[in-house]
């Protein structure tokens, strides 16, 4: 199928941003024929497209090693620089050590 119209785009940005999901992208691609990736993607070009956020398998926010190091050097207040190496600990001792300088 060829590029969308200017009323399909405007459909696509108005039933999308009423409510942002994934159901809301399946609808409009059976509405306008079109691939879910294809919906996305102009979703995306339209700038409106809120990717459905990643949660750990608690049921948290990710965040990664390195994030967390620069966490831990920035509540004690010195640069990142001089804990390298500390972002290949395995996550669980970076997060107790994030969580005990908390507490300082």
């Amino acid at each position: 199928m060829s590029s969308y119209t200017d009323e399909e785009t405007r459909m696509c940005i108005e039933v999308y941003t009423a409510n942002p999901s994934m159901e809301m992208v399946e609808i409009l691609a059976r509405k306008l024929g079109r691939s879910k990736k294809s919906i996305i993607g102009k979703l995306a070009r339209e700038g409106v497209y809120k990717r459905e956020s990643y949660k750990t398998k608690t049921g948290e926010l990710p965040i990664t090693k390195v994030e967390m190091v620069s966490n831990i050097a920035d509540t004690l207040g010195i640069e990142v620089h001089t804990l390298e190496g500390l972002e290949k600990s395995p996550k669980n001792a970076l997060r107790a050590l994030s969580e005990a300088i908390g507490q300082l």
